[in-house]
């Protein structure tokens, strides 16, 4: 094969297999995974939060959380950033113990009609970069698993918050976010642009549990000019999100 992330490999275990390396846990069965490291940390102290595991990485901890809403029991961590980290740390959780899986974090829109703070339930994600290339065959995009996407999709309907459900487009490079890519892109779909829900989705997927990602809208990059939007000092959003994703991740 002439370009090495296109020879994949189906072998289902690897030289270091997170199950033979790391320890299982008593852990929650369902985990949210938060991209909002400031709303990690208000839960953590005003929900007297349990650290599960600390999970140490060279970047400082990644520790996994526990707190027990109407008596329920439900894991949640900040992942990182980029697809590589947060599928690594994504296979450790799994191997921890945690097997029904709601993310949220926010995105670059590619459609002018979505506002900040918008709803995204991913459908699908192209695969613009290298992870799901060693967790499944070269294909252009990931289909996001069905139980997931309805868990979100009904939570969001029972409460009465609109959303869209559509396809994002991950990359590695956010910084080669090209004008003929965006086109490219917008062309065949995506709403948005990320860089961790191809990713995340190949783990898994190959892994057999049970993913879901709902996006907010972001920074705009649907006109000719950048348009940062201050999409990240929304808090209210942030949070109210975290507990929309925990309610859904509960009836998993």
């Amino acid at each position: 094969m002439l370009y090495p992330i296109l020879e994949y490999d189906s072998t289902h275990e690897a030289f270091i297999e997170p199950s033979k390396v790391i320890r299982p846990r008593d852990m929650p069965e369902h985990c949210v995974i938060c991209f909002f490291k400031e709303v990690v940390e208000k839960i953590v102290t005003e929900h007297n939060a349990k650290m599960l595991i600390e999970n140490r990485w060279e970047d400082g901890p990644h520790p996994v959380y526990e707190i027990e809403p109407n008596g329920h029991r439900l894991a949640l961590y900040h992942p990182g950033i980029g697809s590589s980290l947060t599928a690594a740390i994504l296979e450790e959780v799994i191997a921890f113990g945690c097997r029904k899986f709601i993310a949220c974090g926010g995105a670059g829109v590619l459609n002018k009609d979505i506002a900040v703070g918008n709803l995204i339930v991913v459908s699908s994600a192209i695969r613009d970069e290298g992870v799901s290339y060693h967790y499944l065959s070269p294909g252009r995009e990931v289909i996001a698993n069905e139980t997931g996407v309805n868990a979100l999709v009904k939570t969001l309907d029972n409460r009465g918050v609109p959303y869209h459900v559509g396809k994002t487009w991950t990359t590695d490079a956010p910084y080669r976010e090209t004008p003929n890519k965006i086109v490219k892109r917008k062309e065949e779909g995506c709403l948005t642009v990320e860089m961790e829900c191809a990713g995340m989705m190949a783990v898994a997927q190959f892994r057999g549990v049970i993913f879901g990602q709902v996006l907010y809208g972001g920074d705009d990059l649907s006109g000719t000019e950048w348009d940062n939007r201050e999409w990240q000092s929304r808090k209210e959003i942030r949070e109210s999100l975290f507990w929309l994703c925990a309610n859904a991740c509960l009836t998993l």
